[in-house]
């Protein structure tokens, strides 16, 4: 048999047999990703972050959604916490909820209001992590706008917030984690980024908000290569829609679906990727959404977006 196609294969024109090795590298390249994304996503160990990194986790924006389930997570997996949020009385709250189902860590809290006075903050905030062997940061904090505006409609007050919030404090808390972890020659940073800025060509509407998670896309690649010597994993996590208080306002998502999780099911499959490459869509859904995107043409897809954000200001 193996003959008999021999024979065959020699009978064809030269662009046939050229033709016909194209589509089977083809084939079998894509095969191999696809092999490689079953692995990542269902087969893989995740790290013991403790182990690997340290027994302290400090996430920022910890008193909701995604930030919040992160702290829950993080807390299972036996990680003492710092959580930075700007409410005091929230803190204190979610501090108590994870206690009482992890009674054997420790919590501490520390008020930052990123909006207001960032930079006294996070001094405040260095205080308060002094000594402790923090292994793992999660970037988590961010904002965007109230609605979908175009850009000259938007407030000075509003888009400063955004580049303050989103920003100057990711970098700002980076920064003030980053010498222990390199004195410690080990670490995980976990910055959240976003589909806007990543998945689709453009986020019209929204287009300081998606501009501002470009630049913790390039942030983190720059700093995983900077600091991956160091024993130090560097990671932007992109999420698309995540049901949450800021989704439920600016996207009208008022329940979770298979592809708008709830929290806790995207911080789950968060915390399983931590320490693995440096930009990772941890929620296997988001990562068929996105490979979907990736056959369609730019045009269609800004066209699409556009037309999204045009409705929403309709609707509201």
């Amino acid at each position: 048999m193996l003959s008999t196609m021999v024979i065959h294969l020699k009978t064809q024109p030269l662009f046939v047999l050229l033709l016909s090795f194209i589509g089977f590298i083809t084939f079998l390249r894509n095969f191999i990703i696809f092999l490689k994304w079953i692995f990542i996503t269902f087969l893989r160990t995740p790290k013991n972050l403790v182990q690997s990194y340290g027994s302290w986790a400090l996430i920022t924006g910890s008193t909701d959604g995604i930030g919040k389930a992160f702290a829950f997570q993080l807390a299972q997996k036996g990680l003492n916490l710092i959580l930075v949020a700007r409410n005091l009385n929230k803190l204190q709250q979610v501090s108590s909820e994870i206690k009482t189902q992890n009674p054997n860590i420790k919590v501490k809290i520390i008020v930052v209001d990123f909006s207001f006075d960032v930079t006294k903050g996070i001094q405040e905030m260095k205080k308060g992590i002094e000594g402790l062997d923090i292994g793992v940061l999660i970037n988590n904090v961010g904002v965007t706008y109230p609605r979908a505006m175009f850009f000259h409609e938007v407030d000075e007050n509003i888009w400063k917030n955004i580049v303050k919030v989103n920003l100057e404090g990711t970098t700002l808390v980076t920064m003030a984690v980053l010498p222990s972890m390199i004195g410690r020659k080990k670490g995980a940073i976990v910055n959240i980024g976003s589909g806007a800025s990543i998945v689709v060509p453009s986020h019209p509407l929204f287009s300081i908000y998606a501009a501002t998670k470009a630049y913790i896309d390039q942030f983190s690649r720059c700093l995983y290569d900077e600091y991956k010597h160091h024993g130090i994993d560097v990671q932007c996590q992109v999420p698309l829609y995540v049901k949450t208080k800021m989704t439920s306002r600016v996207a009208s998502i008022e329940k979770s679906s298979l592809f708008s999780p709830t929290p806790e099911k995207y911080a789950k499959a968060g915390v399983a990727q931590i320490g693995y490459g440096w930009r990772s869509m941890p929620y296997w859904p988001h990562s068929i959404q996105w490979w979907f995107a990736s056959l369609l043409p730019q045009s269609l897809l800004d066209a699409w977006r556009l037309s999204i954000g045009l409705n929403r200001r309709i609707k509201t």
